[in-house]
Parts: C-alpha cells; sequence; structure tokens
C-alpha cells in the first residue's frame, strides 16, 4: 500500500502539473478548454465547472487537456439533417438535439438548409410546415448527439485560431511546468535539510573496496582526479562514475601533506548502463538559507536537466541499449523502493522525474509536446501550417509506435524486477 500511495502521489503530481500548464496556457490564450483529465481510460471521476469537465481516469499512466478544435470536435450540420432546436426568450437557439428522438414540447424541429456553427454561428432550416427560418446560435449552445453533450466552440475559441506563438506556449507549457515543479521540489529540499556545501571530504571508506586498496582514508580531502581540478563532490563522484577499469590518479590533502592515490574503480552494471564505484561515502555540512536554498534549486535543476539529456544521448547514439529504459513498472519498483527510504528521498526523486518527464516530452517525436513543436517551428519556416489531416496521420503512427515501445519496456521491466531476468 505504501508503494502505491507513494506512485500516485508521485507520477500524479507530476502529470497534473504537466497539464496545468496546458491548461494555463490555452485558457490565457482563450482556448476553450473541453477536458482536464488525469489518468486514460474508463472514467472514475467527473465534475463539470463552467465549459471544462475535470476528470481522473482508471489508468494512472499520464493525463491530457483536450482544447477545443484539436480533434475535430466541431459540429458539422450537413443540408437534409433533422434536428431540434430549442430557443432562449430572444430566439437564440441554446440547444440542439441531433441523432436522438426527444420528447420535449419545447423542442422545434427544423430540417436543416444552410448552417454555420464555427464563425457565423447561425441555421437555417425549414419546420414541419415547410416555412423556412434562420435562427442565431449563442455561443454557448449546447449540442446533445447520442445522448453525449457538447458545448460548441466558436472558431475565436478554437485552438487552430490562435496565433503561432499561443499555440506554441499552450503545448510547451506543459514540459516548462515539470521544470518549474523540479526547481520549487529542489528548493522545498534545501528549505527542509539545508544545502549541502558540497565540500570534497571523504566521510568514510568500504572495507576491502578500490579505496582502501588505494590508500584513501576517512577525512581525505580531494583536489584533483588525473590532473583535473576537483571542488565539488559531484566533480569527484562522475568522474569515478564515467570511468569503470580505469586507473585514475587521485590528489589528496592528509594532515595538511598532499598524498596521490591510484585506484582503479569497479564496473558495476544497472538497467544496461555500466559505472564505476570505488566505495567512499559523502557526508558534506550543510548551510541555511532562503536565498541558498534558491540558488540551489536552480543549480540542481541544471545539473540533473544536463545529466538526463546526456543519458538520452547515449541512448540515441547506442551508448546505452534499451534495457537502459524504464517504463511505469520500472519507475512504480524504484518509486516503492525510495519511499522506503524517507520523505525526503522522495521528494528528491519526485523533482528528477519531473525534469525527465518534461524532457521525454519535449523529444520531437510525433504524439509528443515536442512533436507538436516539430510541426510549428515548420509552419514559422513554411509560413502556413501543415495539413491536418496530414498531421493527424504522423501523430497517430506515433502514438502506435509509442504504444509498441511501452509494451517492449514494460515486458523488460517485468522480467527484471520480478523473474530476475
Amino acid at each position: 500500500m505504501q508503494t502505491i500511495f507513494a506512485f500516485i502521489l508521485v507520477f500524479g503530481s507530476l502529470v497534473f502539473f504537466h497539464e496545468l500548464g496546458h491548461f494555463i496556457f490555452a485558457k490565457r490564450a482563450g482556448i476553450m478548454v473541453r477536458e482536464f483529465a488525469i489518468g486514460f481510460g474508463p472514467k472514475i471521476f467527473g465534475m463539470r465547472k463552467g465549459e471544462t469537465l475535470y476528470t481522473i481516469r482508471l489508468l494512472p499512466l499520464g493525463g491530457y487537456v483536450r482544447m477545443a478544435g484539436q480533434d475535430f470536435d466541431t459540429v458539422e450540420l450537413k443540408p437534409g439533417y433533422r434536428i431540434g432546436v430549442v430557443l432562449n426568450e430572444d430566439e437564440e437557439i441554446i440547444k440542439l438535439y441531433m441523432n436522438q428522438s426527444v420528447d420535449d414540447p419545447n423542442v422545434l424541429f427544423l430540417e436543416t438548409e444552410k448552417a454555420d456553427l464555427d464563425r457565423e454561428l447561425y441555421i437555417e432550416g425549414y419546420d414541419e410546415e415547410g416555412e423556412l427560418y434562420r435562427y442565431k446560435v449563442s455561443r454557448t449552445a449546447t449540442v446533445v448527439e447520442d445522448g453525449e453533450e457538447l458545448t460548441i466552440a466558436p472558431f475565436d475559441r478554437q485552438f487552430e485560431s490562435k496565433s503561432l506563438g499561443a499555440r506554441t506556449m499552450a503545448i510547451f507549457a506543459g514540459p516548462l511546468f515539470n521544470f518549474i515543479l523540479a526547481f520549487f521540489l529542489f528548493i522545498i529540499l534545501a528549505l527542509l535539510k539545508g544545502v549541502p556545501t558540497e565540500e570534497p571530504i571523504i566521510a568514510d571508506v568500504e572495507a576491502g573496496s578500490p579505496a582502501e586498496e588505494a590508500g584513501i582514508m576517512a577525512g581525505d580531502y580531494i583536489t584533483a582526479v588525473d590532473g583535473k581540478e576537483v571542488k565539488k563532490w559531484t566533480q569527484f563522484f562522475e568522474k569515478i562514475y564515467d570511468n569503470p577499469n580505469k586507473e585514475l590518479e587521485v590528489q589528496l590533502i592528509r594532515a595538511d601533506e598532499t598524498v596521490t592515490a591510484l585506484v582503479t574503480p569497479t564496473m558495476l552494471e544497472e538497467q544496461g548502463q555500466q559505472f564505476g564505484r570505488i566505495g567512499v561515502y559523502y557526508s558534506s555540512p550543510v548551510e541555511h538559507g532562503v536565498m541558498k536554498s534558491i540558488v540551489y534549486g536552480g543549480e540542481q535543476l541544471i545539473y540533473w536537466f544536463g545529466k538526463i539529456s546526456d543519458l538520452l544521448g547515449q541512448l540515441v547514439t547506442g551508448k546505452l541499449n534499451m534495457e537502459a529504459l524504464s517504463g511505469p513498472v520500472g519507475i512504480y519498483k524504484a518509486t516503492g523502493d525510495i519511499a522506503e527510504r524517507g520523505f525526503i528521498n522522495l521528494l528528491s526523486w519526485g523533482a528528477v522525474l519531473s525534469i525527465n518527464l518534461g524532457i521525454m516530452n519535449l523529444l520531437p517525436l510525433p504524439a509528443l509536446d515536442g512533436g507538436r513543436l516539430l510541426f510549428f517551428a515548420i509552419e514559422a519556416v513554411r509560413g502556413r501550417p501543415v495539413d491536418k489531416q496530414k498531421e493527424g496521420m504522423v501523430h497517430f503512427i506515433g502514438i502506435v509506435l509509442l504504444l509498441v515501445l511501452m509494451v517492449v519496456v514494460t515486458w523488460n521491466d517485468i522480467q527484471r524486477f520480478f523473474f530476475n531476468v
């Protein structure tokens, strides 16, 4: 139960803030947001407020913000359609019935002659006595079709009606909010536990480790590795991490004397990734302060953005194989393990995951935010948008390929964590 709760809390928060970014900037641009959803699949909770339906869905594997005009959700009335309409006191249509029987004396039935529910907002049609009428359609009119109710979206409320800049920000805001969330989580971490000074001081040495064999001792102050100056523990850590099975020259200060040690990191492998370890531990003193925490939040955001981007580059170039990828099962397992180490560690894990989610969504792949932004870039160069049918087909193919990748990654996770394959 602890693992389930931790996973829902962490992953749900990341998805919520991602979709919140889309939602806020869509609203700022005047775009009608039809649904704000956390999760996919069948709806388990729904609440309508204004023109937006807020839902929680069964599968907690993502979320979406459905904007008017994005999914070909506009209503089209062709000549000959038989419809039912409800008028207000100003004889504006406020409700429109399609493809269903209606037993309401207030409903006027028409056979459509002409209609425009996007720009001019009118319907012309013949009543049951053959008289032709033209009615204005309210900007907030609802359409009921096959039992489903939908608010019409005038063209100026649709996604495609907005400027390229407004559409770009509505899409980019999702990943942006993931980075903002990570920044504030790192600040909270710093306020709770202090900002580590990151002095490169050895706190302890593991018995029988490469470090002990090289003569490294607790209390040693690291000044350089292979001739490169070391000022922070992370610099030392990355040098060891990136050089498994390679002899490194480490310069230390011990009791005001300079000492040189030759150490060869042991190579370890996890999820298809190889890294070095020498068996030393780090315990840095901390400093407190609001400004120091803010600076720390920015530094950590930049550090992890670079680290995750570098690992992604290695995956693209083939330096890492598919086993290095983890899907929902891998994230679930890792979240449970980290939750057992306490709230602080879970908070840090959530910040790193948020950055990872933001970066992955910015990849220029169909169906991801980055894929949408790529089409906007093409539009900016061409001076006109790509045909929506063609773009939709590209995104559909992208969704299929991503689902296939998700299945493969999930299967690898299941084998790794439950069958030790």
